[in-house]
């Protein structure tokens, strides 16, 4: 069931449990259309593009976590740090209905299961942790690294959390109590997580260093330099 979580193929979770998220999922990527239309510019729109195909090529691979079990990754920590919340949502379903539909990687009557996991739930998590984080860290390399590394993490485990709900609600009988289903897929998502987190915290420092101003969670400011122990003993005089 661990392997579920994530992409849900047909028949794990009932018709009316699917309708009612899928009702969701509409009802929510439609938001988040009007409210991206308020803040997308000419920037945006070829970032968006980019960050679209790189997910997408991205969740086709997948990395090695524990004995038999991998994980790829979903995106919406990415997303959300360079195109914010409403923006990085609708990119993520664009590449969870494009999978489904023409790859069959998730069922068609799971669409609006995944995207309501994949796309808000995980997105909006992390762009929660990460607006979070930066008001405590330093905005320097390595603090941004650590926000998108943290907010990573969180994010699929939140979207794991979310597949455990659905479960709740409409899943096929497993054998096994919700209880211990639950502790599975939540300890492995946060080993598929913290794969994530590694790809996601790489990815976003580079174009954060290069090209701040593409950085969603910076706002358009520049990373502050690091303090060398020079200037921290210059400072200290």
């Amino acid at each position: 069931m661990v392997d579920l979580a994530l992409h849900i193929p047909t028949d794990v979770i009932d018709g009316p449990t699917s309708l009612i998220f899928a009702l969701i999922a509409v009802l929510a990527v439609g938001w988040c259309t009007v409210a991206a239309r308020r803040g997308l510019d000419e920037r945006l729109v070829p970032l968006a593009g980019l960050a679209t195909a790189f997910i997408f090529a991205a969740q086709m691979l997948n990395f090695p976590i524990a004995a038999g079990v991998s994980g790829h990754l979903l995106g919406g920590a990415l997303a959300a740090a360079l195109l914010g919340p409403w923006l990085g949502a609708l990119c993520v379903t664009v590449v969870i209905a494009i999978q489904a539909l023409l790859f069959a990687d998730g069922a068609v009557t799971a669409l609006g299961l995944n995207v309501v996991n994949m796309a808000l739930i995980a997105t909006f998590t992390a762009y929660g942790v990460l607006a979070l984080a930066l008001k405590v860290l330093p905005r320097t390399r390595w603090g941004l690294g650590v926000a998108v590394f943290a907010a990573a993490i969180v994010s699929v485990v939140a979207a794991s959390a979310g597949f455990v709900l659905q479960f709740w609600l409409g899943g096929e009988e497993v054998g096994q109590s919700l209880g211990a289903m639950a502790a599975a897929i939540l300890g492995t998502h946060v080993l598929v997580g913290i794969g994530e987190a590694v790809i996601t915290a790489g990815a976003v420092t580079a174009v954060a260093v290069a090209r701040p101003d593409l950085v969603h969670a910076l706002r358009g400011t520049p990373l502050a330099r690091a303090a060398a122990p020079a200037d921290t003993l210059k400072d200290a005089a």
